[in-house]
């Protein structure tokens, strides 16, 4: 039989409903939520995952200011706007897309954003409280990925759990979270410096690709039952297609789900999840701020 969809869709959809649900109490209370969205430049892609989260946002009930800036923008210019931004009662939520051009350092900025309005979970107190298992927010792919396991009733308690990719905004928190007393699970990390990866992901009852390489996981790869979820987003050219490319994930999607038990499609998968957890993270946002946390 072949593998069950994963629907990341439909359990988005939940996640946003609740989340648009919370947005109406605020509002009762005279608070609308809003995050700030900062683009620096004209990058297709950071154009197209902006106007999909502006999009969540207004229909989740929440206010987001566009800022969008040429990509001769000054890394000092920058910092000055989240400085402002932060001082902004009327913002809760501070996003700056990244990439960043190549003359700004992206972990200055990313340092610069107050904890409290990190709803994209990567300033380093945020990575401090994830890692300790303390409140925070949590970065939105991996949490998206905990909630997926979750609603699927898949079995994390004692379960051997590959990731594949280590970058800061996948594949460390996803491990970091998958250890977590509640998860639960056994984690091997696997990078460019692994030898033999496909011998540790046949090992894997939970198979994770992060490491942005289309097609990196073939079906030899994975143990027959295993959960597959692909993180996953490549443009590959495809003349067929009006725009000349299509999206593919890091998995050999038709030969793995053959092997596999659950397996999540690119798109439709993780990707819905992400924007979810962040419109989740937004709403926290402003509750804190209510509560004065």
């Amino acid at each position: 039989m072949p593998a069950q969809l994963i629907d990341g869709k439909a359990i988005a959809l939940k996640i946003r409903q609740d989340a648009a649900e919370r947005t109406k109490k605020l509002l009762a209370q005279g608070i609308q939520p809003c995050l700030a969205v900062v683009l620096v430049g004209e990058d297709p892609a950071s154009i197209s995952y902006v106007t999909a989260k502006e999009r969540a946002l207004e229909e989740a009930g929440m206010a987001s200011q566009d800022i969008r800036l040429p990509e001769n923008t000054s890394e000092e210019a920058l910092l000055t706007l989240i400085d402002k931004l932060n001082q902004d009662p009327l913002v809760h939520g501070i996003l700056v897309q990244l990439p960043l051009p190549h003359h700004i350092n992206e972990d200055r900025i990313i340092t610069a954003i107050d904890p409290a309005k990190d709803v994209d979970g990567f300033h380093p107190v945020s990575v401090g409280n994830m890692v300790l298992g303390r409140p925070g927010f949590l970065p939105c792919t991996p949490h998206g990925v905990l909630v997926l396991l979750r609603e699927l009733n898949i079995p994390t308690s004692g379960a051997h759990a590959v990731v594949v990719g280590r970058s800061n905004i996948v594949g460390k928190p996803l491990a970091n979270l998958l250890t977590r007393r509640d998860i639960n699970a056994t984690v091997t990390v696997c990078h460019t410096g692994t030898r033999d990866l496909a011998e540790h992901c046949r090992r894997a009852d939970i198979l994770i690709a992060a490491a942005g390489r289309p097609g990196l996981i073939t079906a030899d790869m994975v143990k027959p039952g295993a959960v597959v979820i692909d993180v996953g987003v490549n443009r590959v050219e495809d003349p067929e297609s009006k725009k000349g490319y299509r999206l593919v994930g890091d998995v050999d999607f038709e030969g793995c789900r053959a092997a596999a038990s659950y397996i999540t499609p690119v798109p439709g998968g993780v990707g819905p999840m992400t924007i979810a957890m962040l419109i989740q993270n937004v709403v926290q946002a402003a509750e804190h701020r209510l509560e004065g946390v």
